[in-house]
């Protein structure tokens, strides 16, 4: 009886996996609940932030970091609304600052996801062409990628001034070079991994994981963002994101 080689094992196709930290109080939009749970078009901002993720077919995995205690009622929540049937979902508890909690949905990624996409629950209307561009650019070869717009307003950089009195200019940088930063930003995986091994961060922790990427000394690329993308932080922002709502359902039919 002759032996028969063994089949070798076919690489698994790699996987993109989007984490959401949504541990967060989210404190500029006022007392009471979570921002990430606020209410948007009757629904929380959370979910549409996971959707908007799953929108796009190249997310295999969500992966929501959900404050320390509320893991079982972030699960309950998204197992009550429907995502694409292509699109699996993890809850994991986070930590203290948004880098604890990114860390801890790294942590919690399956071996076979080699792109990572990092977004906020507080940018709950990013349109999928963003995501896409997003994956398909750490795809071809870039570390890192961050979706960003030109600046509409001068931006002045200002020194300390005593109480009550007026801040001097100290500059006024260039306002053609400047961007403003969006998410979902998007790794290599084994980057985004290193960086947050790597590099400490004083205080409340990196608030941008494409800054921790920087200072790797690893390059950070840039693709056009969108203006829906826009971060829902104070009461005004609300009212701009139920309007960017109202006029996509009706536009849409859904």
């Amino acid at each position: 009886m002759s032996s028969m080689s063994p089949t070798p094992e076919r690489p698994r196709p790699s996987r993109t996996a989007a984490v959401i930290p949504a541990a967060g109080r989210g404190v500029r939009l006022g007392p009471g609940t979570p921002k990430a749970l606020r209410a948007l078009g009757g629904t929380p901002m959370l979910i549409h932030a996971v959707r908007a993720m799953a929108a796009s077919r190249a997310v295999g995995l969500v992966v929501v970091v959900a404050p320390p205690d509320g893991a079982p009622e972030v699960k309950n929540l998204i197992d009550a609304h429907v995502l694409p049937a292509h699109t699996d979902y993890l809850v994991v508890p986070g930590g203290t600052t948004r880098q604890e909690s990114v860390g801890l949905g790294l942590d919690a990624l399956p071996e076979d996801v080699s792109v990572v996409l990092v977004h906020d629950a507080a940018r709950p209307l990013v349109p999928v062409d963003t995501v896409d561009a997003v994956v398909e650019a750490v795809r071809g070869g870039a570390p890192a990628v961050v979706p960003a717009l030109p600046l509409a307003d001068t931006v002045k950089e200002v020194g300390q001034a005593g109480p009550g009195e007026p801040e001097p200019v100290l500059s006024t940088p260039e306002r053609a070079r400047l961007r403003a930063v969006q998410t979902p930003q998007g790794f290599d995986r084994d980057t985004l991994v290193r960086a947050h091994a790597e590099v400490a961060v004083d205080g409340e922790g990196a608030t941008d994981d494409a800054g921790m990427v920087e200072r790797l000394g690893s390059p950070v690329v840039v693709v056009p963002g969108h203006e829906e993308a826009f971060k829902v932080t104070r009461p005004l922002d609300l009212v701009l994101a139920e309007a960017v709502l109202a006029r996509r359902r009706a536009n849409d039919g859904f």
